[in-house]
């Protein structure tokens, strides 16, 4: 895929903060649609997450190098 086709906005190409808040998370892996989908795997534990006050935040440098380490042993 090229990158003109991929309809990425500069936006999308700055580099991705270590914890965003789960609907922002959604958006920023294109599941704006889908935002329950999103919850559910926060709720079953499949994506690392901390709850700061009344925000849940996804941990997206845990998950990284979760992905990453499985990258690895495949």
């Amino acid at each position: 895929m090229d990158l003109e086709e991929s309809n990425l906005t500069p936006k999308g190409l700055l580099p991705t903060p270590p914890v965003l808040p789960w609907r922002e998370f959604a958006d920023w892996i294109r599941m704006a649609d889908d935002h329950n989908t999103v919850w559910g795997w926060i709720r079953n534990g499949y994506i690392p997450s901390h709850k700061v006050g009344k925000h849940v935040m996804v941990n997206v440098a845990l998950l990284t190098q979760q992905l990453l380490e499985k990258e690895w042993l495949a």
